[in-house]
Parts: structure tokens; sequence; C-alpha cells
């Protein structure tokens, strides 16, 4: 499924259920030795679509443990993400001299919990998503949203080691393109062709039960302009 929006040079592997041939390295199964069973098997299980991808790039295996605030610590010259809920399990790599920033999020096709929207969405987010789910009522855009959110925060903290909370990018979703863009709202430490690096872009898909939004930034082609917010179209189509 991952497959489907990713980006050329990125390498994606994913799982629809826990692997009982995902096995840990040692250092790996003590960051998890103390997790609940169903914890370690989606550990095990999003680690050995990690290593799957890495392999895709012939990159040996070894051990990918936690950094700072849980973020796996790639290889050297790797980027990449991990990404798992109810019934899926991916992760996407990339070779820094091709990609920049990289980051995948999957969550379960539903509406959020109460009052959640209203905690990560800023009010032009708000209005955006009231006209989606009038245009589109098939797609719980909410959930998308949110996927959306996480990819710009899973991307941003490896390449700047700065937190982002919810209102610091606004979100706009081009429904025809199957693409979104993150204004990001703070001050950027990041610079592409001489101007600071606040736009991000990615692409979002619907299928199978699930939402998933990919964020990836080149490393030498130009920034793409914003995408517009279009709607609608059929939720979640390809181009």
């Amino acid at each position: 499924m991952i497959e489907r929006i990713l980006p050329r040079f990125v390498v994606g592997v994913d799982a629809f259920r826990d692997l009982p041939q995902a096995s840990l390295h040692p250092l790996e199964a003590l960051v998890v030795r103390h997790a609940v069973g169903a914890r370690r098997r989606e550990f095990a299980t999003g680690r050995w679509c990690a290593k799957q991808a890495l392999a895709g790039l012939h990159i040996p295996e070894g051990p990918l443990l936690p950094g700072p605030h849980h973020a796996p610590r790639w290889p050297e010259g790797v980027v990449g993400s991990i990404t798992h809920c109810a019934g899926y399990r991916a992760a996407a790599v990339a070779r820094s001299s091709d990609v920049r920033m990289l980051s995948v999020d999957a969550e379960p096709h539903a509406p959020l919990p109460p009052g959640v929207l209203e905690s990560i969405a800023l009010p032009e987010e708000l209005a955006m998503v009231r006209e989606l789910r009038i245009a589109s009522p098939g797609t719980h855009w909410d959930r998308l949203l949110f996927s959306m959110k996480e990819t710009v925060y899973k991307a941003w903290y490896p390449a700047t080691a700065r937190r982002l909370e919810f209102e610091d990018a606004r979100i706009t979703i081009n429904v025809s393109a199957a693409a979104f863009s993150a204004q990001v709202l703070v001050p950027s430490p990041l610079r592409q062709h001489r101007r600071p690096l606040d736009r991000l872009n990615g692409r979002w898909l619907v299928s199978g039960g699930l939402v998933m939004a990919v964020l990836a930034v080149p490393a030498a082609d130009p920034m793409v302009p914003a995408a517009g917010h279009l709607v609608p179209a059929a939720p979640g189509a390809l181009p």
C-alpha cells in the first residue's frame, strides 16, 4: 500500500499483521523488554519493515535503536520513518543524498475522538475540514488532517532537533492531486536554495480502512509551490 504514494528514490515496506519472522536484535529487545506482548510484536514488525526497506538500499542490517523523543536512529546517510496503527505497520527509507526529510504516518480511517480536531487544528484548517466534509462526506478529513500533521512533526524533528506543536504548521489539502502542503509557522533553521525551508509537501491516500500521509523533501530539487485547496474529487484518488 505504501508504495502507491512514495516518491522516487524512497523504498517502502509494509505489513498488515505482525509477522512471526520479525525478530529483534538483542539491543532492540531491551527497548521493549517491559512492554506488553502486543507492543513488542508491533515494534518488531515495524523494525522488520525498516530493515527490509534498508536492504532495498543495499544497507547492511543492524539494530535500529530509538533516539531522542523515540525517533529511530537511522544509519549514516539515511533518512527514514516508521509508522504503525491497528492492523498496519510500515517503514520508508531513502538516502540523504536524494531526500532531505522523510516521514510517513498511517491511521485508521475513522473519526477522531470528540474534541481532538479542535485541539490540533487552526481556525482555517477547521473551516477547510468543514468544507471537505460537505463536498466529500465519505472521507474522515479530520483523521487525515491529523495524519498530515504527524508527518510534519516526524520530519521536522530529525532535521532540526526542534519539536513542533500542532499549531506550528498549517495544512492545505489538494483533493484532486491527492496532495497536501504544510506551511511551518515558526522560524525555520533550514534553508534550501537560499530561502528558508518552511513549506513542506506530501501526498495522501485513503484505502483499505486506513488513511496515510507521506511527506518528502528532495535533497536538491527546488521547493514545490503550495497546493491550492481544491474541492472535490474522488477522495484519495491518485493522479
